[in-house]
């Protein structure tokens, strides 16, 4: 498709056969904005997942449910999540990010929107009723973390693919410090209903604008041929889109063997298990932990919710920037990328130390602390980026996500099952903090030279 805009434009053809009609002049920065539209939307996406944790102790008064059975709403989003990441990577891969980003996003806000209605159906089914709501948000949300690793492939350069990488994933934290607050305010004023409508219709509007405005880098009309240039030499996939419209390839066995027994890819796998366990606490139990057994209200729980957050975006600008200066430093991919994962978990895991303190407000300085690590951690998305076959970028994160998310069903159900056996949250931070020490483990024996790996032919 060829865009004219006037004697200030040209069109360049390249050796795909996909004409870029681009303008000719200085350097644009058209993929920043690109980043910042991603990181709106991926706040969205964790705004979304934080309702529940909020709402959790007024819906479970409302319908009447134990600390198991929340326990087990809470990993709904995760099976459902997990299960659909290889065909949502797959999806990626055949129709590309743009219209299965959009998709996802429109879909996973019908859901939110939906769960705002949730009392109108009778009493008995309520529970089934919310378990399978939550367990459809989390189906229709399974494309979108690969999608962001796709897109950040596609319109940025290596060098400074880990700052992008760990901007777009600093809006989990960013979802934490500013809904929370926000929404245990009007949980607590308006009643639990009101977030999920207040979530479910903004992620709408944001999906008709991504739908509407959004192109892949070669055909998108803001970008100028230098600024693509600039993209392309720095290792940017930027006709990844357009592969994925005009080639349909089927992988063989052997090369999905190589996906799944890869031994750096194995090692990445789990350790986004690992740092994912630590996430899922924070949006599940993390706020029922300061209202049930520190004993702050909705609103104050909602606050001090928001200071590791902040803490943790943070952590994941300071991670993503080290990492990236490193490598303009002249350091391996490898050093660059495992130095911040390795000091970032090591931070984390000083998350048990909560056992042995009393001050509500300490323990909130104490979190703070290790969701900082998790954020300088948080460099695994660069890392599957970097290493992740050229034919296949979509599947490997889909694997790589769905991987990570299965943290999403262990970790809420067995936090709930600690809690409920123990009356006590002491052993599920230490089951938090075990994660921290099994990833560092991971990243240092198991992971090899960070390289970008080839499909076996």
């Amino acid at each position: 498709m060829t865009r004219t805009r006037g004697p200030t434009s040209s069109t360049v053809t390249h050796a795909t056969g996909t004409p870029e009609t681009t303008r000719v002049g200085q350097r644009t920065a058209l993929r920043y904005s690109v980043l910042a539209f991603l990181f709106t939307i991926t706040a969205i996406n964790y705004g979304d997942r934080a309702t529940l944790g909020i709402a959790g102790t007024s819906i479970s008064q409302d319908l009447g449910l134990t600390p198991i059975s929340m326990g087990y709403i809470f990993s709904a989003f995760g099976w459902a999540y997990v299960l659909n990441q290889v065909p949502g990577g797959w999806l990626l891969d055949r129709y590309g990010s743009i219209r299965v980003y959009g998709v996802s996003l429109f879909a996973w806000s019908v859901c939110t929107l939906a769960i705002a209605g949730i009392s109108h159906v009778p009493h008995a089914l309520m529970f089934p009723t919310l378990f399978l709501l939550w367990a459809a948000l989390g189906l229709v949300e399974a494309p979108t973390f690969p999608a962001n690793s796709r897109i950040v492939s596609s319109w940025f350069p290596t060098s400074e693919r880990g700052l992008a990488t760990s901007i777009f994933n600093s809006a989990q934290y960013v979802a934490v410090a500013f809904f929370a607050p926000l929404m245990g305010w009007v949980t607590q004023t308006f009643g639990w209903k009101y977030i999920f409508s207040l979530m479910g219709a903004l992620g709408m509007v944001l999906a008709i604008i991504w739908l509407a405005r959004m192109y892949s880098p070669a055909r998108h009309p803001g970008v100028n041929a230098a600024e693509l240039a600039y993209m392309r030499d720095g290792g940017a996939l930027v006709d990844i889109d357009d592969r994925a419209l005009q080639v349909k390839q089927t992988l063989t066995r052997k090369q999905i063997r190589f996906m799944l027994t890869n031994r750096t890819l194995l090692g990445v796998y789990g350790g986004q298990y690992c740092i994912t366990a630590l996430l899922y606490f924070f949006l599940t139990w993390f706020p029922l932990y300061l209202h049930q057994s520190r004993g702050f209200s909705l609103t104050a729980t909602g606050f001090a919710a928001s200071v590791p957050a902040l803490c943790g975006l943070a952590g994941a600008i300071f991670g993503g920037a080290l990492s990236d200066k490193l490598l303009r430093a002249g350091r391996s991919e490898n050093i660059a990328r495992k130095t911040p994962y390795v000091l970032g978990m090591a931070a984390a895991s000083s998350i048990c130390l909560c056992n042995f303190i009393q001050s509500g407000w300490l323990i909130v300085a104490v979190m703070s602390f290790a969701f900082f690590g998790k954020g300088i951690a948080a460099i695994g998305w660069a890392v599957i980026s970097d290493i992740a076959p050229k034919e296949t970028p979509g599947l490997a994160a889909g694997i790589f996500n769905g991987v990570g998310n299965i943290a999403g069903i262990v970790t809420p159900i067995v936090i709930g099952y600690i809690v409920a056996l123990t009356k006590s949250y002491d052993g599920a931070l230490i089951f938090v903090a075990a994660h921290c020490i099994v990833a560092i483990i991971l990243y240092l024996f198991v992971v090899g030279k960070i390289r970008r790996l080839s499909l076996p032919t």
